[in-house]
């Protein structure tokens, strides 16, 4: 009976202390280990994988992976340039982006149009504005390669204003109009 009475009068080992006398034990297990050459790392046998025949399964590092949640941007991205969209989308990109890549004042005056086989048309809202642009060309063509890319407008056509039609239904005589009108 000395012995029970012993060991109820002995402090029972609290939750950390348990964990010290763990760590010790590491450490010292660890100090007596045979220590490998430096630069050489530990293979350790992957649990529940038995036989040669399976592939030992890659563990993600601390770095990106390709198996790593990506953005929609990148993955998008990808997708166009998969599909041979990349040159549709920056067409497109021009469009999106065109008061941005010329400027507020020339975007003001000028509205893309179309694109077609790197030949963009832009029509301005005057004549004095088709002019200036006409002029500008050189400039806008380095403006829209840096701002899309080079080789998506190669070309610059411009048009002026769209003027009224004085064709009325599907008869009409040739000339220059009715000259009468104004004058």
């Amino acid at each position: 009976m000395d012995d029970d009475a012993t060991e109820r009068d002995r402090p029972q080992p609290r939750g950390s202390d348990i964990a010290r006398a763990a760590l010790r034990a590491a450490q010292e297990a660890a100090k007596t280990a045979p220590t490998a050459k430096p630069g050489a790392t530990r293979r350790r046998a992957v649990s529940g994988m038995s036989g040669g025949s399976r592939r030992r399964r890659r563990w993600s590092a601390a770095g990106p992976d390709e198996r790593d949640p990506q953005p929609l941007g990148r993955l998008a991205a990808r997708l166009a340039a998969d599909r041979g969209w990349s040159a549709r989308l920056a067409g497109g990109n021009v469009f999106g982006r065109w008061a941005g890549i010329v400027g507020d004042d020339v975007a003001e005056h000028a509205t893309p149009v179309s694109l077609q086989d790197g030949v963009l048309t832009v029509r301005a809202a005057s004549t004095a504005w088709a002019t200036q642009l006409r002029l500008l060309q050189r400039q806008l063509l380095a403006k829209i390669a840096a701002g899309v890319g080079p080789g998506v407008v190669t070309k610059l056509k411009v048009q002026g204003p769209a003027a009224p039609s004085w064709r009325h239904g599907p008869r009409h005589v040739s000339g220059r109009g009715p000259r009468d009108t104004y004058g």
